[in-house]
């Protein structure tokens, strides 16, 4: 390779953790990684699901066994004190989705073996007359725990009820190889990407894995080294550890057939094209990547929320108003589903109210702890000079404000909060259209689709009220389709689906190595369909009790935990401790 990638972007910032982690991995110790798992891959992807069945079991019961220690390590790296409501944040991005996953897997795996297929909700079609999956609530506990929350899964155009049927775990049907090796690059944010990801490609896919850890959370490796230890014996799994060199080390080796990345654009960029300058957009012109083998992605994004006009009362617009600020302030907004860009309707009383109420309630928490490399650089960059911007608290060495930035022109060409992932404590605000709910959501799809950068997720609020209407009923059902988004949710979290699992998660298809946006390829996925489009979640606008990610919750960190032991197996006896800690408040 005769481009030297700069390692600044390539991988991570320089980073000195709070947590000691193990030290970077040398190039012999990667290479016989390599070589360990270059053996095992034909014998992993020839297993029995009996034996596929006995390893999950094995990872699941590593993990829970581990969990309480990762989400001590979580605390004490990000500043959160454990026994506070705020311990819950890692248990919800740590344990909850690595062991639910690994739950469905196991159930996925049995159907096979039973009936030939994974199993899936009912099937039904979307606005527009394509195929739509069900795949929450996936048991009676589900619907129980998330009343009337429902996610499914809207497919490609051109997949019928035949080739859904078909097509699925096709791994399993039709193997496409007999044995590859996939290079994971870790996300250094959250304590779910990395296993979850491991876990996708291991079982869906039918791989084994190199898990090259992130330097922001390599604290967390030996506890999946030892939750994961059976697959390892077996190599089927090697764990790494190291910055940009070992990275680009490991993406370039040989013996690696593919890669996955959670991460950023530029990281991407420089993995396939490489460092910026006329070498890279010549290769761009050529079509001519440096990176030969295949590569899927998650690559974050500008998050917007629409808010549809609407005859919400006092009440319900506090409730949403919380719920977004929870989407904002959820691992300090470093998070590449946070709330980032409020996408509100011009000549709407309601905008100035939910603004204030957002305002209020982001208020009462405290500033948290800029763990993330880069992030005080990050946010001096994209506040300095703005004329209407509002700081909730001060910026101090090493924790940052919570930040809003309203005014935005939504005409404007050179807007870096438009084009540039805002990963520390910002917020903005613009508004479109006008206090018709039809015409506002023209604009704001427009304005979602052709400005903002990304292609991840993006929040929509509507009263129920308004989708009585046909008119405006239409028109939500018309932007769901429009909105070129890979995960989509109706009046809740857009992180719900990452924990919930079984959803596939990741960009909208369609975009190109040249222009990569916000990724390709989905992750979790454990019905394992093929031909996704996007994913839908829908929730009431208010529930009761209030959902366990909101910041006036105190019992949530008794909860958590619970739901996380209930997820091994789904047994109703768990459920009773869960519904006393939701019902405390």
């Amino acid at each position: 390779m005769s481009a030297v990638l700069k390692l600044r972007e390539f991988a991570t910032y320089a980073v000195s953790p709070a947590v000691d982690a193990p030290p970077f991995s040398s190039q012999s110790q990667m290479d016989a990684g390599v070589a360990r798992l270059r053996e095992g891959a034909k014998t992993f992807a020839k297993l029995s699901l009996d034996q596929r069945i006995v390893l999950v079991n094995t990872m699941q019961q590593g993990f829970l066994r581990v969990a309480q220690r990762m989400v001590q390590a979580g605390c004490k790296a990000k500043g959160i004190a454990m026994g506070t409501p705020s311990e819950a944040e890692e248990w919800s991005t740590g344990p909850w989705g690595v062991v639910r996953q690994l739950r469905l897997i196991r159930e996925s795996l049995a159907a096979l073996k039973h009936s030939g297929n994974t199993p899936v909700g009912p099937v039904g079609r979307t606005f527009d007359g394509r195929l739509s999956v069900r795949l929450f609530p996936g048991n009676a506990i589900d619907g129980m725990l998330f009343k009337n929350i429902t996610a499914e899964v809207h497919m490609r155009a051109g997949v019928t009820v035949e080739s859904l049927k078909h097509d699925r775990a096709r791994f399993y049907k039709q193997p496409d190889h007999d044995g590859r090796v996939v290079l994971v690059l870790g996300a250094g944010n959250i304590a779910a990407i990395a296993p979850m990801d491991v876990i996708t490609k291991m079982f869906n896919e039918g791989k084994v894995v190199l898990l090259k850890m992130n330097p922001v959370n390599a604290y967390l490796g030996p506890y999946i080294e030892q939750a994961f230890a059976e697959a390892i014996k077996q190599s089927f799994l090697s764990v790494v550890y190291g910055g940009a060199e070992e990275g680009r080390y490991l993406v370039y080796h040989r013996d690696i057939d593919e890669v996955h990345i959670t991460g950023s654009d530029k990281t991407y960029d420089n993995i396939v094209w490489g460092p910026e300058g006329p070498e890279r957009e010549m290769r761009r012109q050529r079509h001519e990547p440096l990176l030969k083998k295949p590569i899927t992605s998650e690559l974050g994004n500008v998050s917007p929320f629409i808010i549809v006009p609407g005859p919400y009362s006092e009440k319900e617009l506090q409730y949403q108003a919380e719920d977004t600020a929870a989407s904002y302030l959820i691992n300090a907004s470093f998070l590449c589903c946070a709330a980032k860009m409020l996408v509100l309707p011009k000549d709407w009383a309601g905008s100035d109210a939910f603004m204030q109420a957002l305002q209020e309630t982001c208020a009462k928490v405290p500033r948290r702890q800029a763990y993330y490399p880069g992030a005080e650089d990050r946010w001096r960059k994209l506040t300095s000079g703005r004329a209407q911007i509002k700081h909730l608290g001060n910026a101090m060495p090493g924790a940052l404000p919570w930040t809003f930035i309203s005014g935005l022109d939504p005409n404007a060409v050179d807007e870096p909060l438009y084009t540039e992932e805002p990963f520390c404590s910002v917020i903005s605000e613009t508004r479109v259209g006008n206090a018709d709910p039809v015409e506002y959501l023209e604009r704001a799809v427009e304005f979602c689709n052709d400005k903002l950068w990304g292609t991840l997720n993006a929040n929509l609020i509507v009263h129920p009220y308004s989708l009585k209407d046909p008119r405006i009923n239409e028109a939500v059902e018309r932007a769901i389709k429009r909105l070129r988004y890979g995960v989509i949710a109706v009046n809740a979290f857009i992180g719900m689906p990452f924990a919930f699992a079984g959803p596939p998660w990741g960009a909208y298809p369609g975009s190109t190595p040249e222009d990569i946006q916000s990724g390709s390829g989905f992750v979790h996925n454990t019905s394992m369909l093929e031909g996704v489009e996007k994913t839908v979640l829908r929730a009431p606008l208010t529930t009761f009790p209030k959902p366990a990610y909101f910041v006036s919750r105190r019992t949530t960190h008794k909860m958590l935990p619970k739901i996380v032991a209930m997820e091994e197996n789904a047994r109703w006896a768990k459920v009773p401790g869960i519904v006393f800690d939701a019902m405390r408040g």
